[in-house]
């Protein structure tokens, strides 16, 4: 249905949906399927860059369920595992995800964004969804019958209305409700900040093994190194907000080549190596919600929070919060008294994902924890629980708790053995993490 009022054209959906990226590109065909009317708004237009190109094996079931397994095999890298490499230790480390507790999904892929997310979101008119690219939602109100209004803008100069029974915030680090309730906070756990740009002829590991991402520490934070197809990998240095203030009157680009200097493993890897893009930056990397949904809306993936991309885990929680909001959603809208419980479900499932990586992400710079993992073992299978983690494989009935407990059992027993290191690496941590001046500035 659709009026026209004072230059503004009103319209009526089931579902809104802010926001076309793996987030809301799944909950959007998932919920079309279900047979409810959704409308998808996506402020650029496919296909656009973004970060976060590597995958985790978890997301390769969700493929499949979407119908886009061969899509997006055809436009990735095959990635098998992930490589850690420290200035501490001489050997680098590698994990293959063949060796995690289900051996099902042995691999991965890294993927040009641009191009996986036009898939995603291709895919979901394909499904019936109302796709509208160059519009960018402006306002949003929520009415006492339990309807919210979303006032939308187009890049040609209109502006639309629509009347929706469910909102879904699927608006990334632009965190559309959060802004708008004010309650999105930076991390008080975490703080980083990251450079990132495209090289070709970069020197990458030999034979299977080619598309591994590899992780690169070094002094003020440490380094992705992900392979993709026609010779493209992406750099990117994720650093202390401390170390930002660094920059000076230094381009972002030449920040990060003398960042890249400071680790030689890297640096020998990227000695051949041309960057082909502009280099770009982000802050205030790690921020969470007070709350992820409410009567009639739900906030998905960066929306809600987002801690550190170390793991690689941002289009797995992404994707995982579109399926668990659809399910959710449909039985808002089709048993209304089910409602409470199953937003209460939702909401569990949308803090385990960022819960259980965050332990993780909190210590991985921990010199204790790099031991850890430059040189793992697997007693109380607890590397094969690691790498399930590590594969995204933390939502199904794979049995690896008890050996991730166990894990962190171990990890504190080191601590308490060592208590100078730890103590040292925890003095560390916190003068890592303390806020800066916000007026850092980001670019060049």
């Amino acid at each position: 249905m659709e009026q026209q009022m004072q230059g503004v054209r009103r319209r009526q959906c089931d579902v809104l949906v802010i926001g076309g990226g793996p987030a809301g590109s799944t909950v959007a065909p998932m919920l079309a399927e279900k047979g409810h009317r959704v409308v998808l708004l996506e402020k650029a237009h496919h296909p656009r860059f973004h970060i976060g190109e590597s995958l985790l094996p978890a997301n390769l079931p969700l493929f499949e369920k979407m119908g886009i397994a061969d899509q997006v095999k055809a436009i990735g890298m095959h990635k098998p595992g992930a490589e850690f490499v420290s200035p501490n230790h001489e050997m680098s480390s590698v994990f293959t995800f063949a060796e995690a507790w289900d051996k099902s999904m042995p691999h991965a892929y890294q993927v040009k964004r641009d191009e996986f997310d036009t898939i995603l979101i291709r895919n979901a008119a394909d499904k019936g969804v109302e796709v509208h690219e160059g519009c960018k939602a402006r306002k949003v109100d929520f009415l006492p019958d339990n309807t919210a209004t979303v006032l939308a803008s187009h890049d040609d100069g209109s502006q639309s209305e629509w009347q929706a029974r469910f909102v879904v915030d699927a608006s990334g680090r632009d965190t559309f409700l959060a802004n708008r309730f004010q309650i999105k906070h930076r991390n008080p756990k975490h703080n980083s900040s990251a450079i990132y740009g495209h090289f070709t002829g970069a020197r990458r590991l030999e034979g299977t093994a080619e598309g591994n991402i590899t992780i690169f520490w070094f002094e003020h934070g440490w380094f992705w190194f992900i392979p993709m197809p026609n010779d493209i990998t992406s750099i990117g240095m994720v650093t202390w907000p401390y170390y930002m203030k660094t920059k000076g009157e230094r381009s972002l680009q030449q920040f990060l080549m003398d960042g890249i200097a400071m680790c030689p493993a890297l640096a020998a890897r990227l000695q051949a190596a041309q960057l082909i893009n502009e280099v770009e930056a982000t802050g205030n990397f790690s921020y969470v919600s007070e709350r992820n949904h409410g009567t009639n809306y739900v906030m998905l993936g960066d929306a809600y929070a987002f801690i550190d991309p170390v793991f690689s885990s941002g289009v797995l929680l992404a994707m995982n919060s579109g399926v668990i909001a659809a399910e959710a959603i449909d039985t808002c809208l089709r048993t209304p008294d089910k409602a409470p419980a199953a937003l209460k479900r939702f909401d569990a499932l949308m803090r385990h994902g960022p819960k259980e990586f965050s332990w993780f992400i909190y210590r991985v710079t921990n010199p204790i924890m790099r031991d850890f993992f430059m040189g793992p073992r697997n007693l109380f299978r607890t590397k094969e629980a690691v790498l399930s983690m590590l594969a995204g494989d933390i939502f199904g009935k794979t049995p690896i708790w008890p050996s991730i407990w166990a894990f962190k059992v171990l990890y504190y027993l080191a601590n308490i053995m060592q208590p100078r290191r730890a103590y040292l690496g925890w003095k560390r941590r916190r003068f890592n993490i303390r806020k800066v001046d916000d007026a850092v500035v980001y670019n060049a």
